[in-house]
């Protein structure tokens, strides 16, 4: 079971963007939205990057940007995707693009943690021919991604990371 204050259990598999039951459709109170981030960082440092609740299943991440306006780090939790050996990362927020699409955009320079280890990686935001590539696989590979992007006017956020020196890091 998850840390309290993490996702609750799914009751049945995710098969469409918009099901009911997906973590990202549910209604959560403020106090969950605040700390969820928290308290999925500790559980996956904790158990060297797996956690429990919806995300189970998941290969998840920690990607450490740099704010384009803020120039403080910003910690966010995403999904490990990949295509061969091309990690990426990708977002189904409606409305607008995650800060940490921007902050990549910014400054490529960042920090991945997958499981128990930490690397210094450049983060790519695709664009043009690459892009339009890249996109045209995720679509046909990925359904949930591909409802997404059938659900919203801006294409998808595609971001490949290249994974560099592993570094040693203090999570204290």
């Amino acid at each position: 079971m998850a840390e309290s204050g993490s996702p609750a259990e799914p009751t049945k598999a995710i098969d469409t963007y918009d099901d009911p039951d997906a973590p990202w459709n549910r209604e959560y109170s403020p106090d969950e939205i605040a700390t969820w981030n928290d308290d999925v960082i500790r559980e996956f440092r904790a158990n060297a990057g797996k956690v429990g609740g919806d995300y189970a299943e998941a290969t998840l991440m920690l990607l450490t940007t740099t704010g384009a306006k803020s120039g403080r780090p910003h910690l966010v939790v995403l999904g490990a995707l990949y295509r061969g050996n091309t990690l990426y990362v990708s977002s189904f927020i409606e409305d607008r693009y995650p800060a940490w699409y921007h902050n990549v955009r910014a400054n490529p320079e960042v920090t991945v943690e997958l499981g128990t280890t930490t690397y210094r990686a450049t983060a790519e935001a695709l664009e043009g021919e690459r892009y339009d590539e890249f996109a045209t696989w995720v679509l046909r590979e990925n359904p949930l991604l591909a409802d997404f992007q059938s659900k919203v006017s801006r294409p998808l956020p595609l971001v490949v990371i290249t994974l560099g020196d592993q570094v040693t890091a203090d999570h204290s």
